[in-house]
């Protein structure tokens, strides 16, 4: 094997027959525009190869059970390494997957709480231990000399016996005497008196001593003899008043319960033996939400407040709420907000004893007046009793995971969770922020023998733990649920679990690892990157940030364009020689020449303003928010600083409540006021814009429709009868049946990678061949769904309705993309820019609130211009734009920020400051301020 990667003739996508040599174990940074062909080399050239020929290295039956890659397009290939990539993609959707078990942190501390945790009865909380005989002699012994002790066992009657039965067979193997319900009987008057009454607690004597050293042997002999007839349990009463209990088994001395065998499988809240009963390890359950039943709160009842109730206007329903509203002394039309507590109360979960005085129900007449029962208890029989599919999901519409009762949310069974190490349960452990949870683990105080065993179990959690903490995400806890993970903290979690793995001769490829990060954390990043590479691998990342590149062995710069402009290699060589060269964007913006440049002022808004007040989501401490509207506002903080927790969970749910009917859950706090100030509230995020190949850029904008009647207008089209549906591709008629308008057919090869197949009878133009007769300008509809959108653009410029779609998305960079291009094949970048060009093709009213998380991602330094300029149309319409970005360009380019921290997890949900970016850079207390200092010196 060569010291280089060699690749020669990629035509992987947009790729133009790159020819590219690279050093094998360093930190390469493939960089470039976006759509220039970074991920085509990376992953789905270089990443796709290593893989595929590990796989294909593999006996033919484990290959069956692995991913099937195909062969890139690509001449030759050398000095590959077995590839690992590590994407930006959520870590796991599957609801049991938490940040514990992703990282495998969780299996070492079950290990180590089933080792070395001490168990505690769940109902009393007494320590619970087994007791070896030698344990319960030494313990008597202690005793002072000439005590009265009598041994006895706690017996229970067989199956089908009696306690007479039971008796008199301790009679027969030779016992004397027993004590019922503390009464010491002989043996027969006990027969006698047990044929005459049933006692609740019945012990068999063993043997009564006076205590004195010379007594062991004897002692043993009879503890052991109790032992056996009380199940494991002896117990001892001393001078006929304390009674001593000892068990060689695992049960509490105080209320008997029995502990399980401690055993790792114990703390797994996926296996039965540990997972919480209602909740089935789940930590949440449905039920039915007072938010969701009352989704707008500014509504009376009369106005439709109760969702559920909406539409009612019988003269029963009318009549049973204003009798139910006297009852209370209140009215139909008062603001639900506005109602008394305990009316509110009795109107989700009923009124108790309490009668309506009207003789009548919601649905009819009835003979006197009853308690109400409540909406949610109605509600919960109707889920039970109803068998109606339409029914179903009606209800499920109200319905809401909530935290489970009888775990709190934890997961585990009492029994689990009641297993303590210095106090604290594994629940409550897994619940610690990482670096919290690590100085627990060292300063815990530890038994001399239990010491040993929990030495190397800690090692390896503190080292996995450590990994978390250098890749900057100690805010997160083990408990945490992985599919609320973002694509950032999912992949960096991969990172430190790699690391962790001490893997060597591994080729690395990562996706832009630096997303989700604030510039602080930035050095941590860098460090993990340069020891995976120090550990003999070669690490390939995908990047735009401008410190990475900066730290890298190698730098490869993509370009000059994106999509077909794309797909040439600009540069390739050490990081300090790019700028050097005249076509590389990314050398101008290292070395200073192009800049984004600070605005000339910062807008002030319209003097009107959104304010959150008493926000509690997640780790936010009651904080107030004012939102001024009118202007480019940015929230910004360290990473798990409470940013998403405050917009995308608290902010934007609520404003969809009220402007929408919406009946999404939205975070805790105590009131919103402004809402009335905008008509629209839009959250442009990064998911996909289909889930299936047949959507596109062209179907979701709307662009194919406007195209589609284009066709159908054309002289030949109506002299055949065709409509617009006839082009499309999704509808029999216009499509080819033969791969059902996807252009390509799957070819199943069982154990080798399925092969897909140009369609042989329409070429894989997906359409039939009277379709494609069908022509515009000399076009095919195949033909136009092959374009590009700068392409489009110039074709349609005599269509103002396409034109107007397709510069918008000009706008935001996309020019290179095709209009029919699959929406599978685009990043999340570039699926948030389509949703944006979108939006700006519609007609404003200036009164729209926007909201944006992180749209940098994926985005080069020049493609950030464009995002701004874009932005910034936005407000200068009227409208209001919120984006939460680490970018320090965006965030300079703000009129207004709003810093939360100061640091993540249970260190943040604080404000640290307001104010324009220059104000925020004079915030000491700012993390985000001191890094602002430095790009705002002009």
């Amino acid at each position: 094997m060569t010291g280089n990667i060699i690749i020669q003739g990629g035509r992987q996508h947009n790729l133009k027959n790159v020819d590219l040599t690279l050093p094998r174990h360093q930190l390469v940074i493939i960089t470039g525009l976006s759509g220039s062909g970074k991920s085509s080399l990376a992953f789905d050239t270089i990443y796709a190869e290593g893989q595929r020929r590990y796989v294909a290295s593999l006996s033919v039956y484990a290959r069956q059970f692995l991913e099937r890659l195909d062969k890139p397009d690509v001449d030759f290939i050398d000095g590959l390494s077995p590839a690992i990539a590590i994407e930006q993609k959520s870590a796991d959707h599957n609801p049991r997957s938490t940040v514990g078990t992703v990282t495998e942190i969780y299996d070492y501390l079950r290990l180590l709480f089933a080792r070395t945790g001490t168990p505690h009865c769940p109902k009393c909380g007494l320590p619970v231990q087994a007791v070896s005989i030698d344990t319960m002699v030494d313990e008597i012994t202690a005793l002072e000399p000439g005590r009265r002790i009598v041994i006895m066992a706690p017996i229970l009657p067989e199956t089908d016996e009696g306690w007479a039965d039971c008796v008199a067979r301790l009679m027969r193997q030779g016992f004397a005497r027993v004590c019922l319900d503390g009464m010491h009987l002989e043996i027969n008057a006990a027969i006698e008196l047990l044929a005459q009454k049933k006692p609740s607690e019945v012990e068999v004597v063993i043997d009564r001593l006076i205590t004195k050293p010379s007594l062991k042997n004897r002692l043993a002999d009879s503890l052991e003899l109790a032992a056996a007839q009380g199940n494991g349990t002896a117990m001892v009463e001393v001078d006929g008043d304390t009674v001593l209990t000892f068990s060689d088994a695992p049960v509490c001395a105080h209320c008997q319960t029995a502990m399980p065998e401690i055993t790792p499988a114990l703390f797994s809240f996926n296996a039965p033996q540990g997972a919480c009963k209602h909740c089935n390890g789940l930590g949440t359950v449905d039920q039915f939400d007072p938010d969701r039943i009352v989704p707008n709160r500014s509504l009376s009842l009369r106005e439709g407040a109760v969702e559920v109730w909406s539409g009612r206007n019988s003269l029963y329903f009318v009549d049973f709420l204003d009798a139910f509203t006297r009852a209370f002394q209140t009215d139909i039309y008062t603001p639900f907000n506005e109602l008394p507590a305990d009316f509110i109360h009795a109107i989700f979960w009923g009124t108790g004893d309490v009668k309506i005085p009207f003789k009548g129900t919601i649905d009819g007449p009835q003979q006197e007046p009853a308690p109400f029962e409540g909406l949610v208890p109605l509600l919960e029989k109707q889920w039970v009793q109803s068998v109606s599919a339409k029914t179903k999901k009606m209800l499920k519409r109200y319905l809401h995971p909530q935290s489970c009762p009888l775990c709190d949310g934890h997961r585990l069974n009492p029994t689990a969770r009641s297993v303590l190490i210095n106090a604290r349960g594994i629940h409550e452990v897994a619940g610690m922020t990482i670096n919290k949870m690590r100085r627990f683990l060292h300063d815990a105080e530890w038994e001399k023998q239990r010491e040993s065993v929990a030495r190397p179990i800690l090692t390896a959690i503190d080292q996995r733990l450590a990994f978390l903490e250098n890749v900057g995400l100690d805010y997160l806890n083990l408990a945490r649920p992985a599919r609320t993970l973002s694509g950032g903290e999912s992949q960096r979690i991969r990172m430190a679990t790699q690391i962790g793995s001490r893997l060597s001769g591994v080729l690395y490829v990562l996706d832009e690892p630096s997303i989700g990060l604030h510039p602080k954390d930035n050095i941590k990043l860098l460090q993990t990157l340069k020891e995976m590479r120090n550990l003999g691998n070669t690490v390939l990342v995908v990047e735009h940030d401008l410190e990475t590149i900066r730290a890298a062995d190698w730098v490869v710069d993509m370009g000059p364009g994106g999509g077909v402009h794309g797909g040439e290699v600009l540069y390739s060589g050490p990081p300090d020689a790019i700028d050097q060269h005249p076509e590389s964007l990314t050398g101008q913006y290292l070395s200073g020449k192009r800049i984004i440049e600070i605005p000339a002022h910062r807008r002030e808004g319209n003097s009107r303003q959104i304010v959150i007040s008493g926000a509690v989501q997640n780790n936010l401490k009651e904080i107030d928010v004012t939102f001024p509207l009118g202007c480019l506002i940015g929230v910004t903080g360290v990473s798990g600083s409470g940013k998403s927790s405050l917009v995308i969970e608290t902010l934007y749910p609520h404003l969809k409540q009220r402007l929408h009917q919406s009946l999404a859950p939205a975070g805790r706090c105590r009131q919103i006021e402004g809402a009335s100030h905008i008509d629209r509230v839009i959250n442009i995020d990064q998911t996909a814009i289909g889930r299936t190949p047949r959507s596109n850029p062209a179907t979701y904008t709307g662009i194919f429709s406007i195209i589609r009647d284009l066709f159908a207008k054309t002289p030949d089209a109506r002299a055949k009868g065709y409509r617009p549906g006839r082009f499309s591709f999704n509808a029999k008629g216009g499509r080819c049946e033969a791969c059902r308008g996807d252009g390509i057919i799957k070819v199943a090869m069982h154990f080798l990678p399925d092969v897909f197949v140009t369609c042989e009878l329409c070429k894989g133009k997906r359409y039939n061949r009277e379709t494609l007769g069908i022509r515009y300008k000399g076009l095919s509809i195949a033909d136009v769904l092959n374009m590009t959108i700068a392409q489009a653009l110039l074709f349609f410029k005599a269509v103002p309705a396409i034109r107007a779609k397709l510069q918008t998305l000009c706008d935001v960079g996309l020019e290179y993309v095709q209009l029919g291009q699959p929406s599978t094949t685009l990043s999340g970048g570039e699926a948030q820019r389509v949703k944006l060009s979108r939006e700006l093709g519609k007609n404003s009213t200036g009164n729209t609130l926007y909201i944006l998380d992180e749209p940098t991602t994926g985005l080069h330094v020049e493609d950030v211009v464009k995002l701004l300029s874009v932005l910034n149309r936005l407000v200068e319409d009227g409208n209001s734009v919120i984006i939460i970005e680490h970018n320090l360009d965006v965030i300079k380019s703000a009129d207004y920020l709003i810093d939360l921290g100061p640091e993540g997890g249970n260190g943040g949900g604080e404000v640290v400051g307001c104010g324009t970016p220059e104000e925020l850079a004079l915030n000491k207390k700012s993390h985000t301020g001191r890094y602002l200092n430095s790009v705002l010196i002009a």
